[in-house]
């Protein structure tokens, strides 16, 4: 009588993994190439995301939207911006269980062509003048599939930073995945402008926005091999075998960590807050109130961009200082100044708008750049891939996913001062939150 194991009436990658793994076992692999795989890696996911909120603003009110005005067209376009940001704890919780049942290689390459093919699906888009509401109901479907799929996308990678990292260094460590934010804004504003300004409005309504969307696919399968490749190191195997990298029932965590995970939910909020009101809604403000061209724009969130990425790294630096949640706090209080000379930047010229997109970009890297570990920082080791992974979610949808659609409803019917206010939110939400994570921190040791 044949005897047939669990595994082969249950293929997984598991396997594969761990025939690759035996393969270089003897072999270790450089901090430094971690490091490019988990920036490879989060750059893909917000490019992904990048694309369409630099189209939301520019191309979806005319495409899927014309039978509103443009301020009510951008305005649903943001509501459909929020469905990815609502979808992506439930992709964790699919993503997580295809994790368990099948291996990580299962679970990242059903996520992240399904992140790739949801934003190169968009690029295949009808209008709403060919289709009628079947257009915004494909868009909703697509964005949904990307929300889903960023779920999914969490490799642990950036854990395996986080627990290799040197107790003097982990401000420095912690830094990295956060570089891909900035990298994935660049090549999608970079893309977006050459296009708008090489095109009549006309052409890049019709096509020209389209060619963005299609190169997400190409993306994708880059970050996806670079990724595969980096979880079937020994590193990974014995972090594995450890436990110290395997998901977990969500249950099963927020039993262990559910205060963890709603006090780390709250700690980042006042850098989500900013994250999409430095790159996001300011494009929308400009396009609707201003003359200047959205190109020349989006030129200028380029070097914002730029600015952000050297803030990123000294966010490091002043982190293995001062400490990570230190650094968050401090970062915090600078958003709230910022928060109070915003209305008048947006509102002074294109000078007081380029001005606030790089003053803008370089508080976010100064805060951003220790979002996710100072988040993951209260995780147990057993917890800490699922831990991060959902309280990343929440914080994202608390922080981020609304934004642009509130910063732009409130500051259309009652001024920018309002943006203030939502900004100011972000920053008492991350204070109490670092104060009560110290707080409890205090009273387990």
């Amino acid at each position: 009588m044949v005897s047939v194991t669990h595994e082969a009436l249950n293929p997984t990658s598991a396997g594969f993994e761990r025939d690759a793994r035996s393969m270089h076992a003897g072999e270790t692999v450089a901090p430094g190439n971690i490091a490019i795989g988990v920036i490879i890696g989060r750059t893909s996911e917000f490019f992904d995301f990048f694309v369409y909120a630099i189209a939301s603003v520019l191309v979806f009110p005319k495409l899927i939207f014309p039978f509103v005005d443009p301020l009510h067209g951008t305005l649903f376009s943001f509501l459909v911006f929020s469905l990815a940001f609502i979808a992506r704890p439930i992709g964790s919780f699919i993503f997580m269980a295809i994790d368990r049942a099948y291996g990580r290689g299962v679970k990242l390459t059903i996520a992240l062509f399904l992140l790739g093919g949801s934003t190169a699906s968009m690029s295949f888009l009808p209008g709403y003048t060919e289709i009628g509401g079947y257009a915004i109901l494909l868009l909703a479907i697509f964005r949904i599939g990307q929300g889903l799929a960023l779920g999914g996308a969490w490799d642990g990678l950036a854990s395996l930073l986080a627990l290799n990292a040197p107790s003097n260094h982990r401000g420095w460590y912690a830094m990295i995945p956060q570089l891909g934010a900035p990298i994935g804004f660049m090549l999608a504003s970079a893309l977006f402008a050459y296009f708008v300004m090489s095109l009549t409005t006309a052409d890049f309504v019709d096509w020209g926005w389209r060619y963005p969307f299609f190169c997400a696919f190409m993306v994708n399968v880059v970050a996806l091999f670079a990724r595969l490749r980096l979880v079937a190191t020994p590193e990974f195997g014995a972090l594995l075998e450890r436990h110290e990298l395997e998901p977990v029932k969500m249950t099963e965590l927020l039993r262990v960590h559910g205060r963890d995970v709603l006090i780390g939910a709250f700690v980042p909020l006042a850098s989500f807050a900013t994250f999409h009101l430095v790159t996001v809604f300011p494009l929308s403000w400009m396009t609707l109130y201003s003359d200047q061209s959205p190109g020349s724009f989006l030129l200028v969130e380029f070097v914002g961009a730029i600015c952000g990425i050297i803030a990123i790294i000294c966010s490091g630096l002043l982190a293995d200082r001062i400490g990570r949640r230190n650094q968050l706090a401090v970062g915090a209080v600078l958003i709230a100044c910022f928060a109070f000379v915003a209305p008048w930047l947006l509102d002074g010229g294109s000078t007081g708008r380029h001005i606030y997109v790089v003053l803008g970009f370089t508080l976010l890297g100064l805060s951003f750049g220790q979002a996710a570990g100072a988040s993951a920082s209260r995780f147990s080791r057993n917890y800490r891939y699922s831990g991060s992974a959902l309280t990343s979610d929440l914080s994202w949808l608390i922080g981020a996913g609304f934004a642009p659609f509130v910063a732009l409803s409130l500051s259309s019917q009652f001024g920018l001062v309002y943006t203030s206010l939502y900004l100011l939110s972000g920053v008492v939400c991350t204070l109490v939150a670092i104060f009560f994570s110290k707080t409890l921190e205090t009273k387990d040791t």
